[in-house]
Parts: C-alpha cells; sequence; structure tokens
C-alpha cells in the first residue's frame, strides 16, 4: 500500500492499473491471457494497466477474472434492510384498511 494519499484521477487509475498488473502476474497470466478470461480486448487490458482509463464494463470483467470480487463489493452501497417500496406499499395498504374499517365501522342495517 502506499503511504501517500492519491486524490486525481489520474492517480487513482495509475494505482489500479498496479495493481491489476501486480495481481495479474502472481496468477502467472499474461495480459493477452487475462483478456480472454475476462472477455474483453488486449488493448483495454493494456489501457486499464497503464492507468490510461477503460471502461467500466472492462474493470468489472478483469476483477471478476482475477476473482477479486470484494473489491467491486467493497465500492456496493449497502443493500436496505427493508425495501423501500415495500415500505411504501405497506404504508398504502394500511391507510386503506384503516379507510374501510372507518366506512364499515358504522352499524349498518342489514337487507331483509
Amino acid at each position: 500500500m502506499e503511504s501517500q494519499r492519491i486524490g486525481t484521477t489520474a492517480e487513482w487509475e495509475a494505482r489500479i492499473g498496479r495493481s491489476i498488473r501486480e495481481l495479474r502476474q502472481r496468477a502467472n497470466l499474461t495480459q493477452a491471457e487475462l483478456a480472454e478470461r475476462s472477455n474483453a480486448s488486449l488493448s483495454a487490458v493494456r489501457y486499464l494497466e497503464s492507468g490510461k482509463g477503460s471502461s467500466l464494463a472492462t474493470l468489472v470483467r478483469v476483477v471478476r477474472a482475477l476473482e477479486r470480487t470484494e473489491w467491486l463489493e467493497a465500492l456496493a452501497p449497502p443493500g436496505p434492510s427493508i425495501s423501500p417500496i415495500a415500505l411504501l406499499r405497506a404504508q398504502q395498504d394500511g391507510a386503506r384498511r384503516a379507510t374501510r374499517r372507518i366506512r364499515h365501522g358504522r352499524a349498518r342495517p342489514r337487507p331483509a
């Protein structure tokens, strides 16, 4: 790990590129082999490793091919414990039930 703080986009691209290259080399893969495994082009892998930019899709493919999905999981926001849509529907259902109770709560004469 680098002790200095990385701030610019170019610095992050370079750091990620170095990390990808190190992982690839530790896995004893050539750039061509990694490109094939990740279903990315060889030039995309080269650009990624050199820190010259790449698409998000290429980054995800390469990270998955190198079995480092924890990188991706670290970027993903935690999922909600309760779905906002489910919460809204539950509130709407509760409001409908309360309305029904009011309407049907009065004693009505039964038809004969």
